[in-house]
């Protein structure tokens, strides 16, 4: 008998034809050169990376291999070092091209020829591999950013000279490997100057509002340098402009300064920013514009509601001092408001009992001394402030509020005082008071920008929805919990809709009124509590197992789509994006860099990298993902966590995702969830599993309605005596 490929073992007496599974270390890849054939070869990962460059350059007959290196032929052609090499995948195209040592000598020494045509092109170049850490690291080693900044110094570069210059600082810097400290006060002023000209190209405006943001974010010295060389009213200026990115980067250089100031700082520059009209301004030119607010600048105007907000923490979480004669006076101002026209005692023993009854009627907890309320943080005196601003700026709706309750002899009075307190607690939760913006976040409030006193109109339109609730509930003080739940919920509510302005607001809470809210409770808990007799739940659980199913084939659909994610980085708005699907027999998972975020479906084509499904291992979520074990700066932010994932596979690799908001967080984890057999955990796998069973049922159940359910099956009828019986149908 001959032997013939494939091997063959005997086997108890049986050929079994056996298949060699490919080497672990082994990576099938093609290597181009210009001019030349490419190279089919098999890539030892455990040979060294010099080794398989030699044996490449002898392939072509080049000598020198030193002076060469691999780079990915697609993407953002990175070079491959001993540290990425495991990335290689098989079927990945690369080229061979001189080593990152040699190309940054060869741009530093064009940077600095006379020839202005090969500068243009090589500063050209350098901004397209200075996003490159092993070029960038070589560049820095030879001084390449002080000859960057000495360029940009010199003011002799102009256009398109001067934007790739600034392309190819920024991206240097931002690798970290340089000390933003190190930067000379001269190139600060030149880049001020950009953003201080009247009339100045877009790109160059662009780069030196991202340079000049990350110099306050990133060094403490260079904050006052950079404040004291751009001024409020220029940054606005910016704002005015029909350009969004210019717009971007405008706002977030703004942020940035109000991050940075000492807190003695921030009051100060919030007025300022007030007396240049910045609110009116983004409200305008912006929220208002004719184009759509892109993400990054929803980010950004969420940013600066956050810092604004901010503002009240001290006050917040300020307690009320009951011997500071001052502070006292505000709360006899709120009864002199109150009751005025009311003959005050001479006497102290009868004033002082006035008093008494008077601050009872206002509803304060304490009615001999009143400031005793205001000792808790928070909301400290920060409810005072808003209570004093109502009884200023809304007089006839403070003394409504109050007289109409202090009147009451039915029990069933809102105590003003106690509710002012607590309402201002409650918008200081809803609104997160006093914590940093979440990186991620784009949840800000148009509303919000329509008043100079946004945080006072909103907290006197809450206090009237408060009162009106607490007459509607007919509450008593017993109910006073009770009420707090429902304005919240009427709250939260009303902000999730977005109103535009806070006369949408107040008719968003119009709306939901106590029986409304009422209603809403009772048809969430109808869609959620089915029918709980037994021969209902046993027809769910046999419903469930192809509702799951359904919701599988969803998610599945959904991956095969593929989405887009974006690459966390110190600087958000040049991040790059990269996309990810999954192969449409479900087998496969490619993903692959993007310059942009895509319109649409991106082909496979395009997506050079790929993942066999059945090299997975695991997925894991949150703060046990590898990229959030390794930035610190990110571990600490809840969003970002919350949206954080990753896919273990063989050997020991990962692909790391930060979904773009919660819905596609659900949708890739319990898809790749899916994918590997275990269960669908997600928020929103229980909440759709939920609505359409709840749907499912209530369609099978339609000829049912308002026939009562029995607990048990009906008994069987007793035989009939004889069967001789029939019908006759002539």
């Amino acid at each position: 008998m001959g032997i013939c490929a494939p091997m063959k073992h005997i086997i108890t007496g049986c050929y079994v034809n056996t298949v060699m599974p490919p080497p672990a270390d082994i990576v099938k890849v093609a290597i181009e050169w210009p001019g030349a054939n490419a190279q089919l070869i098999e890539m030892d990962q455990k040979r060294p990376l010099s080794s398989i460059i030699r044996e490449v350059c002898d392939g072509w007959s080049l000598s020198g291999s030193e002076q060469f290196a691999l780079r990915y032929a697609d993407g953002p052609q990175l070079y491959i070092t001993e540290q990425s090499r495991g990335e290689i995948k098989n079927g990945t195209i690369l080229r061979l091209a001189i080593s990152p040592a040699r190309a940054a000598r060869q741009l530093l020494e064009r940077i600095q020829s006379h020839g202005i045509d090969a500068r243009l092109e090589a500063l050209k170049e350098l901004a397209k591999l200075s996003a490159d850490p092993t070029f960038a690291t070589e560049f820095i080693n030879m001084e390449g950013i002080g000859t960057l900044a000495r360029l940009v110094e010199s003011g002799t570069h102009f256009g398109e000279m001067l934007a790739f210059t600034l392309t190819a600082f920024l991206e240097l810097m931002d690798h970290g490997i340089v000390s933003w400290d190190l930067i000379s006060l001269s190139f600060i002023k030149q880049i001020a100057g950009y953003v201080n000209q009247p009339m100045v190209d877009v790109s160059i405006l662009q780069r030196s509002l991202a340079i000049l943001e990350s110099m306050v974010l990133n060094s403490h010295s260079l904050y006052h340098r950079v404040a004291q060389e751009i001024t409020v009213g220029q940054l606005i200026g910016h704002l005015q402009v029909s350009n969004q990115e210019i717009q971007t980067y405008a706002i977030a250089l703004i942020n940035a300064l109000f991050l940075k100031a000492p807190e003695d700082r921030r009051q100060e520059m919030a007025s300022s920013l007030a007396q240049k009209h910045l609110r009116s301004i983004i409200l305008n030119h912006v929220i208002r514009g004719n184009r759509p607010i892109k993400a990054e600048m929803a980010h950004q105007l969420y940013v600066l509601q956050v810092l604004t907000f901010n503002l009240l923490e001290e006050r917040m979480m300020t307690k009320m001092d009951p011997n500071d004669q001052a502070q006292r006076d505000i709360i006899f101002e709120l009864r002199r408001i109150a009751f005025d026209g009311e003959n005050d005692p001479t006497g102290t023993e009868k004033r002082k009992a006035m008093y008494t009854k008077d601050y009872k009627m206002l509803g304060f907890t304490n009615h001999v001394n009143p400031a005793m309320d205001f000792t808790q943080t928070p909301p400290g005196m920060l409810a005072l402030d808003n209570m004093l601003y109502l009884a200023k700026v809304h007089q006839d709706t403070y003394i409504r509020i109050v007289l109409e309750n202090s009147s009451r002899e039915d029990k069933h009075e809102c105590p003003f005082g106690r509710c002012a307190i607590e309402l201002t607690r409650m918008l200081c939760e809803i609104l997160q008071v006093g914590e940093l913006p979440n990186e991620g976040c784009n949840d800000y409030h148009p509303m919000f920008f329509t008043h100079d006193r946004a945080w006072e109109e909103f907290f006197c339109v809450c206090i009237q929805l408060l009162n009106k609730t607490w007459k509607e509930m007919r509450a008593t003080a017993e109910d006073f919990n009770k009420v707090m739940q429902v304005v919240r919920e009427q709250i939260t509510r009303a902000l999730a809709m977005k109103p535009s302005s806070l006369d949408q607001l107040k008719n968003k809470l119009r709306s939901l009124n106590y029986s409304e809210i009422l209603r809403l409770r009772q048809s969430e808990r109808m869609s959620q509590d089915d029918f709980q007799s037994p021969p209902i739940i046993e027809l769910r659980e046999r419903i469930q197992p192809e509702i799951l199913e359904l919701i599988k084939q969803q998610r599945l659909n959904r991956l095969c789509e593929g989405s887009c994610f974006r690459k966390l980085g110190n600087r958000r708005r040049q991040e790059k994006f990269w996309f990810c699907r999954l192969s449409l027999n479900h087998k496969v998972l490619h993903y692959g860099d993007l310059d942009e975020s895509p319109q649409g479906e991106v082909p496979f084509e395009l997506l050079s990298d790929k993942i066999p499904v059945s090299d997975i291992k695991s997925v894991v979520t949150g703060k046990d993902c590898p990229h959030m074990k390794e930035k610190s700066a990110l571990k600490q932010n809840k969003e970002v966590l919350e949206l954080a994932f990753s896919v273990l596979y063989d050997p020991d690799e990962t692909l790391n995702f930060v979904a773009p908001n919660k819905y596609e967080y659900c949708i890739w984890t319990d898809g790749l969830c899916a994918l590997l057999g275990r269960e669908m955990g997600s928020d929103l796998t229980r909440s759709d599993l939920d609505t359409l069973i709840s749907m499912e049922m209530k369609l099978r159940l339609l000829d049912l309605e308002n026939i009562t359910i029995p607990e048990a099956p009906p008994p069987v009828p007793k035989e009939p005596s004889s069967y001789n019986f029939t019908y006759n149908y002539s």
